[in-house]
């Protein structure tokens, strides 16, 4: 169902603050540096107004809830120059779609895409209210301050502030609010890309998630995420012979079956496989040659991850280098009792491709993983997508790299491949050129931020909201003036 609306109202900023004791240091002299803040605070402001609509996407389709988080950017966005539709495929699920029409219909046109939705939370394991929006010592505490509301909402502030400046870009700038990239976008940029393509489509698109410093801080890299794993989750269906609890010798318990199913899934480990982008992130990795060698050598990475002392380092390059699979979700389509020996199971297991991998190659790994149980079960496809890449010989490619050397001007870009997905592959199907982009604070840990992806004290710094507005606006600028 497709709705377009056109009101009115502008966003109401009640909480906007002069947070002089947290602004970002400066960036670089033209430009100035009151109006640089003032777009910062909006950006920490409608982000926290994104954190407190709670809009939680727990995999059902009545999840999600992302029209509350849509609403406000419609409102956010609204006003001269800016033309606005939104899509609702299912009740809540609102996706947005602004645009500012270029000048030249032949040149290329650009898409800032960014997801509404957010993970679920265990608010025990927080020290704050994870939908409280906090500031606290210049950092936003919150349920997607790092995945991805954050990015969401310095989009919106470029694109409204472009569209208020008066700059017209040459090809048109599409800002993308899309529901449901959090459970595999069926009513958010994959429906859209199935029903409403040319709403939507775009030469290049930027979305999450780069912009980490590595390296050494004199000379560093920048982390761009130009692919991605792909995406292979399975429904693996063990199926028994119903019979009495009390009377459980010799029975074909599809429970007991399963545990042994996820404990061969959990315990497979295939050979690690070198792609082109893993050999480029080794090579600027700021340690010896001999642990280079290892790291590229198949017969002696597996004892290196085993033994390394840093289990969150050792888990990153396990799944850069592998295909991964991940029993989550045991259940069954009806409901199970104490005194009754169930005689059908599924569990859903999360598999991430490498580069080149097809559904014959997966099924191959369940069939070694699961050995003589493989004829025990059936396997049906939850997603089937496959590890996307786009080239990097492109004037966005450029543009990337003039951005990022405005703050810093020694800064290199370093292409990456993701272990997770984003809208990003959507796009890629599409033809687009697609890269996580955005620029944070070089004091922000890389292994501190991706802790706080689906983790416990999600929170992101008012610098990085404002290094990723500004690395937004100079983007445009640069690519499209």
């Amino acid at each position: 169902m497709l709705i377009a609306r056109h009101s009115k109202q502008n966003f109401d900023s009640d909480s906007l603050r002069v947070l002089k004791a947290v602004a970002p240091r400066p960036i670089y002299a033209p430009v100035m540096a009151t109006e640089r803040d003032g777009r910062t605070h909006k950006t920490v402001d409608l982000l926290q107004t994104l954190i407190r609509n709670a809009c939680v996407n727990d995999g059902t389709a009545a999840s999600g809830n992302e029209v509350l988080n849509s609403d406000v950017l419609e409102s956010f966005l609204e006003g001269p120059g800016v033309d606005i539709e939104t899509f609702e495929p299912t009740p809540g699920r609102k996706s947005l779609v602004a645009r500012i029409a270029g000048t030249d219909a032949t040149s290329p046109s650009l898409c800032l895409m960014g997801h509404t939705d957010v993970v679920p939370v265990n608010p025990s394991g927080w020290t704050r209210d994870p939908f409280g929006g906090e500031l606290v010592d210049g950092e936003v505490w919150g349920r997607g301050a790092v995945d991805m509301l954050n990015l969401t909402s310095s989009q919106a502030v470029a694109f409204r502030h472009i569209a208020d400046s008066g700059f017209r870009p040459s090809g048109d700038l599409v800002y993308f609010a899309v529901a449901d990239e959090e459970s595999g976008s069926q009513h958010g940029a994959q429906w859209m890309a199935d029903h409403h393509p040319e709403a939507i489509m775009a030469d290049y698109v930027l979305t999450e998630n780069g912009g980490l410093h590595t390296g050494p801080s004199d000379n560093p890299y920048i982390g761009i995420n130009v692919g991605e794993k792909g995406v292979a989750w399975r429904k693996i269906r063990i199926t028994g012979t119903p019979g009495h609890g009390s009377a459980p010798f010799k029975s074909d318990n599809a429970l007991v079956t399963a545990a042994a199913v996820v404990q061969r899934l959990a315990e497979y480990r295939p050979p690690a496989q070198f792609h082109e982008l893993w050999r480029q992130q080794v090579d600027i990795l700021d340690v010896d040659q001999e642990t280079k060698a290892i790291m590229l050598d198949a017969d002696r990475i597996e004892d290196w991850l085993d033994a390394h002392p840093i289990e969150g380092v050792a888990r990153h390059f396990y799944s850069c280098t592998h295909t991964t699979f991940s029993p989550n979700v045991a259940e069954s389509d009806h409901r199970m009792k104490t005194n009754v020996i169930p005689d059908q199971v599924d569990v859903n297991v999360d598999i991430r491709t490498l580069p080149g991998e097809s559904a014959a190659e997966v099924q191959a790994h369940l069939d070694e993983a699961l050995g003589d149980l493989s004829d025990r079960v059936e396997v049906e496809f939850i997603m089937n997508d496959a590890a996307s890449i786009s080239q990097m010989d492109n004037p966005m490619w450029d543009t990337i790299q003039k951005a990022v050397n405005q703050p810093f001007p020694t800064a290199r870009l370093s292409p990456q491949l993701i272990v997770g997905f984003t809208d990003a592959r959507i796009y890629r199907n599409l033809g687009s050129v697609a890269y996580g982009a955005g620029l944070f604070s070089p004091d922000l840990k890389a292994s501190d931020f991706m802790s706080r992806f689906h983790g416990h004290n999600e929170r992101i710094d008012v610098e990085s909201l404002g290094l990723t507005t500004q690395f937004w606006l100079d983007v445009c600028h640069d690519f499209q003036g």
